[in-house]
Order: structure tokens, then sequence, then C-alpha cells
């Protein structure tokens, strides 16, 4: 098995560690698919395929120009298999540390040793870190890359919850 890049994704408890592997498309998530995993919610499934169905829509938009030359790159992502191991957290918040691992492995895949932008570039080698740059631009562009810090805030002493305190009385 091909390891093309490998990513990590945390979101508020949850932690996703992705793998890009050679293989026919298929996205799984600790060993089940993820419609099944994540049990058919049409949400998350969309919030987890984001960063690779951005490139496929854009590979739609161009009219046969070079991704380097055009504003959008022409990416087909179904010669990779993506493996996710994924704990902690709700559905919700895996969901998006699986997006953001996902979009951190696209990013950091070598290009050059891949057939998947070997039809969009023919001569990959000379300008596979410009291609590179590129995805990470695009990615960046629609803040995929950006990691979402919010976490549910500690318990203070004398208090109920983190803010919550007992209702005061005045006599």
């Amino acid at each position: 098995m091909e390891i093309f890049a490998r990513a990590v994704g945390r979101r508020k408890e949850a932690v996703a560690q992705v793998q890009m592997v050679r293989g026919t498309g298929q996205f799984i998530i600790n060993n089940k698919p993820a419609e099944e995993y994540l049990q058919n919610n049409s949400f998350s499934m969309l919030l987890i395929k984001s960063p690779l169905e951005l490139f496929n829509e854009e590979s739609t938009k161009t009219d046969g120009l070079s991704p380097l030359n055009g504003s959008s790159l022409a990416l087909n992502f179904d010669q990779f298999d993506t493996i996710v191991k994924v704990k902690g957290g709700g559905l919700l918040g895996q969901a998006e540390a699986i997006k953001l691992a996902v979009s951190k492995a696209v990013s950091i895949i070598d290009y050059s040793k891949t057939e998947v932008a070997q039809t969009v570039i023919p001569n990959l080698t000379s300008s596979s870190d410009n291609f590179a740059l590129e995805v990470r631009k695009q990615l960046k562009n629609k803040g995929y890359l950006t990691q979402d810090s919010r976490v549910k805030e500690r318990r203070k002493y004398g208090l109920k919850k983190a803010r919550k305190a007992s209702q005061y009385h005045k006599r």
C-alpha cells in the first residue's frame, strides 16, 4: 500500500488521522464506508468530501486550460482511497476534523509521483512545486486549511458549569 499523504485534523474533542493511498476513490472511516459511519447524514458527507469536490467541480469549469495559466485546477481524486481513523467527540465534530485532515492531506500530496495530475500537466516535474502551491492556495482561499480552535470552556470551582452559578438570593 503506497501512502501519498498523511495528515491530522482536530475539532473540539475529535481527532482524525487521514491517509491518502492508491485506490479506486473509496472513503473509509474506522473500517466502515463513510455513509455508514456518518449514518447517512448528507450534511456530514458533503462536509468531509468538500475539499476533494472543490477540484472536481472546477475541472468541469475549465476549458482545457492549464491550471497554472488559468485560475482553477482540474484534479480527479478517484485514483485515491481515503482511509480515516477518528476518535473522540460527536459525529459533527468528527466530520469537521476529517474535513481539516483531508484538506491538509490534499495540500501535501507530492503530485509529481501520482497520475492524478499527469494528464493535466504533461511536464509536471518542472512545475510540480507551482502546482502544489496552487492546490494549497485554492484550499486556503476556501478556508479549508483553517483550524477552528473553539472548544468547550472548563468548569470553574464554585460554579455549576463554566459560567452557570447558583441563583443569588438576598435574604
